[in-house]
């Protein structure tokens, strides 16, 4: 099994993916927390909790992964410093440490809209750090997959997807249990390799989309 390092462990969209890749068969999770009291929840599911603060160092959190899923984020409604802190910064130390450690892939969760930030004044700085992260990942010759959703929804996941590498040239939402599922399929080794995507609900089912998108290169 390959171990699997979440970041954004206590997050919405962070449990989710631990809940999914702990019931799997390939993937052992174990959730990066920044607070000793955060590991009781982990410990009742059987998972272990790594010790670690994206705003401080996490350079000892990389024994023993295989893969990342960087799914934390100090939302859009957070001060610019905060944002910058997390999404950014605490991006690129984890980015580095996984390199350093030679991690074979970093599922990173983005945001729709990353690509161009000036279309979104309310959420520039938010979308900014984003788009610097996701460039720092690309630029730093690790495998990679970019996830960028839609509005995240706590609606029911349907497993049901509009997916396009780059673009998707139109709003919509996409439910966090939607989006779990497509951040853990793309830490299957074949699947998304180095591809930045958007995705928002729709009517193909998340495997055969990923697998469509990896088909296109």
């Amino acid at each position: 099994m390959e171990n699997i390092l979440i970041a954004g462990a206590t997050g919405h969209t962070g449990k989710r993916v631990i809940e999914i890749l702990n019931n799997s068969e390939s993937f052992n999770p174990l959730a990066l927390i920044r607070k000793e009291e955060q590991r009781q929840q982990f410990e009742d599911m059987e998972v272990e909790a790594v010790m670690g603060d994206l705003e401080g160092d996490v350079s000892h959190t990389m024994k023993g992964i295989d893969k990342v899923v960087f799914a934390a984020g100090s939302g859009g409604d957070t001060s610019k410093e905060k944002t910058i802190a997390v999404d950014l910064e605490g991006a690129k130390k984890l980015i580095d440490a996984a390199k350093a450690a030679n991690v074979k892939k970093f599922v990173m969760l983005s945001s729709m809209g990353a690509d161009d930030p000036s279309k979104n004044e309310d959420l520039r700085h938010y979308l900014e750090a984003k788009k610097e992260a996701d460039e720092y990942l690309i630029e730093s010759g690790l495998n990679y997959t970019i996830v960028r959703p839609g509005a995240l929804t706590d609606d029911l996941g349907l497993a049901k997807v509009k997916v396009a590498k780059g673009s998707l040239n139109e709003r919509g939402e996409i439910s966090r249990d939607d989006v779990a599922f497509i951040l853990v399929m793309s830490l299957a080794d074949p699947l998304v390799k180095n591809v930045t995507f958007e995705a928002i609900e729709g009517e193909e089912s998340i495997k055969s989309a990923l697998i469509e998108l990896s088909q296109l290169g």
